[in-house]
């Protein structure tokens, strides 16, 4: 939909050199095209807010691993994030350095970005043994799983204490709230969302992509270099504005979340993951009402 582009996201966004992207902000991502909107059988021109798709490609001590197409915001962030939930790392403290890098090629013409991540020699021993088999996405494969075995991760046992259960209510107030903390959203209307909430439905932290799960991604990693991962396993839960793919069930779990909330439809596997991860998981979550897939919700 065409809309009105503010004056910081009017030109597109370019990385010129090397720099320190950590701090891009999402707005600055956006990509303004002139377009002729047709309303009442009438043209009109006007420039169009467009969310970058951008390829990433994360490289592990000089040893490129995985080429991800993702917003190009909070990249160091999806950097720790895709190195938890994908088990190359268990802490924040075994990836020593995070750098970004524009690339080009010999024609000058820009490719993406790398994401140098300097790991510890021993996960990444760990990587260089099972780097072929990186676990594909829905939509696109299981693109180098060489057996069933590699598909599902197991999570790290994880003791919650004791919570209240979730309510409806919670859950209503944090759906309510997560539309006006996703500025990307409101200009492009073409990015995902992820959230963590708590038990009263308070939104605590946001991330954004043109990928479901690299949002996902993204809201972990900030949380695990924050030192805030403890607090998701024990109280919190992961909103998200995507449909729950078996993916989004299993890097919830992989990271002790103690639920997930989709706004669309979770698919069959992912409900068993959630049964089998005891995790709990919610549908089509809207204002007023839900759908509980495993797991149970308080009234109120």
């Amino acid at each position: 939909m065409a809309v009105s582009v503010p004056e910081q996201a009017a030109c597109l966004f370019e990385v010129q050199q090397a720099v320190d992207l950590e701090e891009v902000d999402a707005v600055a991502t956006v990509d303004a095209q002139q377009v002729v909107r047709w309303q009442s059988g009438q043209p009109s021109a006007l420039n169009d807010a467009l969310a970058q798709e951008v390829p990433v490609a994360l490289v592990y001590n000089g040893l490129s691993h995985v080429v991800m197409l993702c917003s190009p915001a909070d990249l160091v962030d999806f950097a720790y994030g895709f190195s938890f939930t994908e088990g190359i790392i268990s802490h924040a403290e075994q990836i020593y350095s995070v750098e970004l890098q524009a690339r080009y090629s010999d024609a000058g013409q820009y490719q993406g970005i790398e994401v140098q991540v300097a790991l510890a020699s021993a996960q990444f021993a760990g990587l260089k043994q099972q780097r072929r088999n990186l676990t594909g996405r829905t939509g696109c494969g299981l693109c180098g799983a060489e057996s069933l075995q590699q598909v599902f991760k197991q999570p790290q046992c994880v003791h919650h204490e004791a919570t209240a259960a979730l309510s409806v209510r919670a859950i209503d107030e944090a759906v309510s709230r997560l539309q006006a903390q996703q500025p990307l959203q409101q200009l492009t209307g073409a990015t995902h969302a992820c959230a963590v909430m708590d038990r009263s439905g308070v939104v605590l932290a946001v991330r954004e992509d043109v990928g479901r799960h690299n949002a996902l991604d993204k809201l972990i990693g900030s949380l695990l270099r924050k030192q805030q991962l403890q607090a998701l396993q024990q109280s919190q839960y992961i909103l998200t504005t995507s449909r729950a793919s078996y993916e989004m069930v299993q890097k919830v779990a992989m990271a002790g979340g103690k639920g997930l909330i989709a706004m669309s439809a979770p698919t069959a596997l992912a409900v068993n993951l959630a049964k089998q991860y005891d995790l709990l998981l919610v549908g089509f979550a809207k204002p007023g009402r839900c759908v509980v897939y495993h797991g149970s919700l308080a009234e109120a």
